[in-house]
């Protein structure tokens, strides 16, 4: 008949190895790996299956052990520096970490432990000495502030708020939609070209009442050009556009 036997519970194959370590009273910094995987496989063998996500951690940690057992056995390895290179290494400092979060919760939940005994009494004051309000004395807090200088503060206060204006939009009000008629507008350029054979882009453009209105005259001028009911010249640079009709002779 099988003894049975009642294994701890650990919380990963880190906690299983320091288990072991501690155990058998090893120095953390010179692991025996052959003793210790063997007792780790040991305890692997022992360990319920139920939960397979838990024992491939451990068997992967076995893994390990078994890899790292294999390259003792082999010539060691020379690093950049020219020093042996040790193959526990890497899990030395493994444990050495895990080791350190582990003394860290272990500390953590004391404390816990510690403000759970902590009780504290509800504040309970008289009325009137919740009710108090330490006076307020104003010449200690005015101290040597004169008019003169509040006179100083007070305009340091408006040039800051100045400062904070957009010199360009507070000249604005409200934008207003401004429409301008396309086609009364199309009218008029043309009537005013039949009127005049010959005349001044600008003078045109001056007798516009608004920034819309010079912006569609402009753009009718552009469409007339596009379908040659008139031609533009110029002799200079910067001098006036002058306009030339085709609709004069037409009526």
């Amino acid at each position: 008949m099988a003894i049975p036997v009642k294994l701890e519970v650990f919380e990963g194959p880190l906690d299983l190895l320091l288990h072991l370590i501690d155990k058998n009273k090893i120095d953390i910094y010179d692991i025996p790996i052959v003793e210790i995987t063997a007792q780790y496989l040991d305890y692997i063998r022992q360990m319920e299956k139920d939960d397979m996500n838990v024992m491939s951690e451990f068997l992967v940690m076995a893994a390990t052990l078994i890899d790292i057992k294999c390259r003792m056995l082999l010539p060691k390895e020379v690093n950049e520096e020219g020093e042996e290179e040790d193959p526990r290494t890497e899990l030395v400092q493994k444990l050495l970490e895990y080791k350190m979060y582990k003394f860290m919760s272990f500390e953590l939940r004391d404390r816990q432990v510690d403000a759970e005994r902590n009780l504290y009494r509800a504040q309970k004051l008289p009325e009137e000495v919740a009710a108090y309000r330490q006076p307020v004395d104003y010449e200690e807090l005015i101290g040597d502030m004169t008019l003169n200088k509040l006179h100083e503060l007070f305009k340091f206060i408006v040039r800051k708020q100045e400062d904070k204006i957009d010199p360009i939009r507070s000249r604005y009000g409200n934008i207003e939609k401004e429409e301008v008629d396309m086609e009364a507008k199309a009218l008029y350029v043309e009537a005013y070209a039949r009127e005049h054979r010959s005349f001044s882009f600008r003078r045109l453009l001056e007798k516009q009442s608004s920034k819309m209105e010079l912006i569609v005259t402009f753009l009718i001028i552009l469409e007339l050009m596009k379908i040659g009911k008139i031609s533009i010249s110029q002799e200079n640079i910067f001098d006036d556009i002058i306009i030339t009709s085709q609709l004069a002779n037409t009526q």
